[in-house]
């Protein structure tokens, strides 16, 4: 599967972005998805991720009640929906798509997931 993020770019503080992962090449409904970071100078982090149905969404406690996942496996997308932006949420965010048939243990898990996202930057800063 071919991943292709978007929707990052500059916010201030407080602010809002959605980001969007669009999925080709395989059944999207086949794959939990996963978003995740990276700050420079730090390791690639966990942020949200989604079971293959939708039923059940994961987060980091750093972004909860703040960030949304959700996806369309009509459209084959995945969603972040990021409110209250902070400072500290400045990273390059990364989409993940993990197998189902393959996918054992945790959702937080970068190692669950077999296929990553080119990554699109979101600065926050006034």
């Amino acid at each position: 599967v071919q991943l292709q993020a978007s929707g990052g770019g500059f916010v201030q503080p407080g602010g809002s972005l959605r980001l969007a992962c669009a999925a080709s090449g395989r059944t999207f409904s086949s794959y939990n998805m996963g978003w995740f970071r990276q700050a420079p100078g730090k390791e690639r982090e966990f942020v949200a991720a989604i079971r293959w149905s939708g039923a059940s969404t994961y987060y980091a406690d750093s972004i909860k009640g703040r960030f949304t996942i959700s996806r369309d496996n009509a459209k084959n997308t995945v969603y972040l929906q990021m409110n209250s932006l902070k400072p500290e949420d400045t990273a390059v965010y990364y989409c993940a798509a993990g197998e189902i048939r393959t996918f054992y243990g945790s959702y937080y898990s970068k190692y669950n997931y077999d296929y990553w996202g080119q990554g699109t930057l979101v600065t926050v800063s006034r």
